[in-house]
């Protein structure tokens, strides 16, 4: 065990400094939402249609279809973290790429205007 102590050590470094990194979400704010609506057109509209009904234009030539983000069951769940996931990770099996490649605040502000999607159903 003495011989794998400074291996843990610098693992549980690492770890730690990973974490310390990826700080809280920001906060939902009008201008945050702002930012989500631009990158949501930008990045998302073409598949989800402009309204989120998986209805856009590219998506039609997708299979499986891009979920309706409005209404039904997120495969990851529809909490903040959970939709901010999906986007970070894509989905396997799915047409869902990963925007890993966007910034830490561009995705929690589709994040969050996703969410603002489910919200406007009525």
């Amino acid at each position: 065990m003495r011989k794998l102590a400074p291996y843990l050590a610098a693992a549980a470094a690492v770890l730690f400094a990973f974490a310390a990194r990826a700080g809280a979400p920001p906060k939902k704010t009008p201008e945050i939402l702002k930012e989500g609506k631009a990158s949501y057109e930008m990045n998302c509209a073409a598949c989800h249609g402009d309204a989120g009904k998986g209805d856009g234009p590219a998506g039609a030539a997708l299979d499986p279809k891009p979920r309706d983000l409005v209404k039904g069951a997120f495969k990851k769940g529809t909490q903040a973290a959970q939709v901010f996931d999906t986007l970070t990770k894509g989905l396997d099996g799915t047409t869902m790429i990963s925007f890993g490649h966007l910034s830490e605040q561009e995705r929690w502000a589709l994040t969050y205007y996703t969410l603002e999607l489910r919200g406007a159903k009525k």
